[in-house]
């Protein structure tokens, strides 16, 4: 709060629930008096434009200060956005006011004429010419473009970035500013005859009015109807300085010809640059500014500042010293400096909500004097008596009284959770046995107690995962008075991996008897044998954490009795942990150090062997009343086996979700060919499958398969199958095999080979069969030589080529297809013989994933094939087998280059 305030010399308010903004506010001698002295001139958003004349009120009538300082009050029809005063009427010297509104520019000539009394005076408001602006405007500059002297220009911003020129009535040309997004303050520096602006990117950007006159015009470039000009050069800045903040406000003062000062007021920082954009100072600001303006000052080389803030402050700077601080009874949005009659340098001041103030600084003597007081001699006994009641109270106070209220002496409801010390005889888990051993469950009972009246109250029971429990929420009766509800639930191991920890939490809401929700929270802890068994322990393992403690070694049967009983150590010195679905932990205890070694050969399976351990010492302790027990570990940390498990887990993830990435590849594409094969069913053309139907089946036999890989991966501790395999579209050769007999995979290694290369090896009895399409097995086994016989292996064991062979004719369509074949070309019948079309007919029409996926699925369809016409052939046409098959497999890759190419 500044010691000084501004002194009131005039004030006024402007209308109600008018707003005002920095534009609003220009002074200057409007009406061409001659005399020097300046009005006021405010305009609002609703419309209003106001002309004041201030000075003091001499008379002794009560008649308010803005009603005789007003001289004229206009209602425009749109809201003013601008208004300043300056020479815009050509061949006029006299001053003018142009008004700009959103979508006009008006300008307006003010005159006086005097009356035969005092009050008298009439003012008149004349429109001399306006302008109607094609598109929004924002703010407006004006000034000597070009150096013309004697007049001035107006220089126009729109909300889309156009500079819009006018030489007093006529409009003269307009530009785009490069790169703009939202408008900035727009200045005139007449010293340079250039335009200053900040635009989105935070920075200060100078443009000449030369290069924005012979810029490309902005009509050809927003247009596309017009024609484009050609000759125009593209708008640069003559110069960018990075402000790093958004501008509120920019200031060019000619005060002298040697002055070349340029300001920028910013949100935080007050900037001084000279012409060449090199800069002068900078000042940080501790408060948000709200205006400014720069004003002559008396020193040279000095320029003084008044600079006001939200904090309804008036600062006076002179450079970057602070020279004065008046309090403003409001927030000014725009200030001036005028001079009138009775005084000068006035500092007029406008608020957003309308309050105009004329004020000055300095200040005003105090007549005001303190009167005296009675000098009295002080009781103090009295004053001791009244101190100790005051200290009597304020203990009183702090010990009735908290910071956050105190709770209720009795809570509403109590919640008491009793786990079971034995395990249930009959397991209550979803999974019975986990690798062989059996998995438990245990009973918790809840017992909820009600002190007052409960409607409805809910329980919800969560336990980490794994672990599960048979009912995780009970919808609870109303309870009266001292009722109790009691509910009871089994917890089991329900994953093939170890929790991270075995405490579970109960939450029971309600609503209290006022109709307050309120929450209530209790913690139980499960057994250690719910998750493992005895086992018999071990001597090396990978990973070992050694413990010291500062009491004398314990037998450790008697910290862990329910695995006492099944330890094969009788002495109490090792005890070994087994989980059911993780690795076997050891606990060892030294029989002449104060020292324990839990160790295993899975790093993470040790925490919760640790963490009871940790618990059941200090509980023994406590209960011998030892209160000094320490435990520590005096090794380095196992960061690097710490690490380790990460990477790991992280694998495991990323495992994951490349299965569910290829099952969702799966899925497309199992509805890609059901689309495919709806389009083909309800087509009335019968036309061939393709082998579809077996891509079908193919793609639905591997999704199961995909879909069970995560799972898996959350209870093991490798990588069960790489996800690489499921991408060529056929399983792994560990499925394939458990389906084939011993000399099956060498038959199913071979590619495919066109029709046309197995029938130059049939003999001329075959061709004829060839055209009938494809036959069973069994008659074509029936009808073929010993020497065709030995040739088959090789030909059934091709697939189709890229999934084009039509295997799944019927008898009727093929007799169609070799009718067709005799009214064909010579040429064209070779190539209907095959039951084939060519490569490239068939990769124009199917996607490439089919054709991949086709080859794929073949093979498997063929390998059944295979399966059959082995068993009815001789044993002697199997052994010939594999050294066809190495001919054919060079074949297939030259057609599977082929393909690709």
């Amino acid at each position: 709060m500044s010691l000084f305030k501004a002194r009131d010399w005039w004030s006024a308010t402007l209308g109600e629930g008018e707003e005002f903004d920095q534009g609003c506010l220009c002074v200057g001698d409007v009406d061409n008096s001659g005399t020097g002295h300046d009005k006021v001139v405010v305009g609002s958003y609703m419309g209003m434009l106001r002309i004041f004349f201030p000075h003091t009120n001499k008379s002794d009538e009560a008649v308010p200060g803005s009603a005789e300082a007003q001289l004229l009050e206009v209602q425009l029809q749109h809201a003013v956005i601008q208004v300043e005063v300056g020479k815009f009427v050509s061949c006029s010297e006299l001053l003018h006011l142009a008004v700009l509104h959103p979508r006009k520019l008006s300008v307006y000539s003010v005159s006086g004429t005097a009356g035969n009394v005092e009050h008298g005076d009439q003012y008149q408001l004349k429109l001399v010419y306006e302008h109607n602006l094609q598109r929004t405007a924002c703010n407006m500059t004006y000034g000597t473009f070009g150096g013309v002297t004697g007049h001035h220009s107006l220089c126009i911003q729109s909300m889309d970035g156009m500079l819009m020129f006018f030489e007093q009535d006529s409009y003269s040309f307009g530009r785009f500013l490069p790169g703009f997004l939202l408008p900035g303050p727009l200045i005139y520096n007449s010293r340079t005859d250039s335009f200053l602006t900040v635009s989105s990117a935070r920075q200060l950007e100078s443009y000449r009015y030369e290069t924005l006159a012979v810029a490309t015009e902005a009509e050809s470039r927003q247009d596309p109807d017009l024609p484009l000009k050609t000759g125009g050069k593209r708008l640069m800045p003559d110069w960018t300085l990075v402000l790093g903040e958004q501008a509120l406000d920019l200031s060019a003062p000619s005060f002298s010809y040697s002055s070349s000062t340029i300001f920028v007021l910013g949100e935080r920082n007050l900037y001084c640059l000279r012409d060449n954009s090199q800069i002068r100072f900078m000042k940080k600001l501790e408060f948000n500014p709200s205006c400014f303006l720069p004003y002559t000052s008396v020193t040279d080389g000095t320029t003084n500042l008044l600079l006001g803030n939200h904090n309804n402050m008036l600062l006076v700077y002179q450079d970057v010293t602070l020279k004065w601080a008046a309090q403003l009874p409001f927030v000014p949005v725009a200030v001036r400096v005028a001079n009138f009659p009775e005084l000068k340098g006035v500092v007029v001041s406008l608020s957003s909500d309308g309050h105009l103030l004329c004020s000055y600084m300095g200040t005003d003597p105090s007549f005001f004097s303190m009167p005296k007081v009675d000098a009295r001699e002080a009781d103090y006994e009295q004053v001791d008596a009244e101190m100790k009641k005051l200290q009597k109270f304020i203990r009183e106070a702090t010990r009735t009284q908290d910071i956050l209220p105190k709770g209720d002496a009795e809570e509403d409801l109590t919640v008491t959770a009793a786990v079971s010390s034995n395990m249930d005889s009959l397991s209550q888990a979803l999974i019975q046995d986990i690798d062989g051993l059996p998995v438990p469950s245990v009973t918790i009972q809840v017992k909820v107690k009600a002190s007052c009246v409960v409607q409805s109250s809910k329980l919800t029971v969560s336990v980490q995962p794994p672990l599960a429990v048979t009912q995780d929420q009970f919808a609870l009766e109303p309870m009266g008075v001292g009722s109790s509800t009691v509910v009871a639930f089994s917890a089991f191991l329900n994953g093939r991996y170890p929790p991270a920890d075995l405490s579970g939490d109960i939450t029971v809401s309600y609503s209290s008897p006022t109709g307050v929700p309120r929450v209530l929270q209790s913690r139980f802890s499960l057994p250690l044998a719910l998750v493992c068994v005895p086992s018999s322990p071990t001597k090396t393992t990978q990973f070992k954490i050694t413990v010291d403690t500062n009491q004398p070694p314990v037998d450790l049967n008697s910290i862990f009795p329910e695995f006492s009983a099944k330890s094969e150590d009788k002495d109490g010195n090792s005890l070994a942990f087994q989980f059911l679905s993780g690795a076997k932990v050891t606990v060892l205890a030294s029989k002449t150090s104060q020292r324990y070694r839990i160790q295993s050969d899975s790093f993470e399976d040790m925490w919760l062997v640790v963490k009871e351990w940790v618990q059941r010492f200090d509980l023994h302790f406590s209960k011998l009343g030892v209160k000094d027990f320490r435990k520590s570990f005096s090794g380095p940390l196992p960061l690097q086996e710490y690490f380790l498990s990460v990477d790991h887990h992280f694998q495991l993830r990323v495992s994951a979700q490349q299965y569910q990435d290829l099952l969702s590849e799966r899925a497309v594409q199992f509805r890609a060919i059901q689309r495919r094969l709806l389009t083909r069913f309800k087509d009335k053309t019968p036309a061939p499958l393709q082998n579809l139907d077996t891509l079908l089946d193919a793609t639905y036999s591997q999704r199961p398969a995909i879909a069970g890989e995560p799972s898996e991966i959350r209870g093991t501790s490798s990588l069960p199958v790489d996800p690489r395999s499921f991408r060529t579209g056929t399983r792994t050769d560990q499925d394939r095999n458990q389906n084939r007999s011993e000399q099956e995979p060498k038959q199913t290694r071979t590619g495919t080979r066109t029709d046309q290369d197995r029938n130059q090896n049939r003999p001329e009895e075959e061709s004829e069969q060839t055209r009938t399409g494809t036959k069973t097995d069994q008659n074509r086994n029936q009808n073929r030589t010993e020497q065709e016989t030995k040739q088959e292996p090789e030909q059934t064991r091709t697939g189709t080529r890229t999934g084009t062979r039509t295997g799944t004719k019927t008898e009727q369509n093929r007799k169609q297809n070799r009718n067709r074949n005799h009214n064909r070309p010579e040429q064209e019948l070779e190539q209907t013989r095959t039951g084939t079309r060519t490569d490239q007919d068939s990769n124009q029409n199917r996607p490439e994933r089919i054709r991949t996926g086709t080859r794929t699925g073949t093979k498997m369809w063929r390998i059944r094939t295979d399966q059959n016409r082995n068993q009815n052939r001789p044993e002697q046409e199997q052994e010939q087998e594999p050294e066809q098959e190495q001919g054919q497999t060079r074949t297939d890759q030259n057609l599977l280059h082929q393909d690709s190419s």
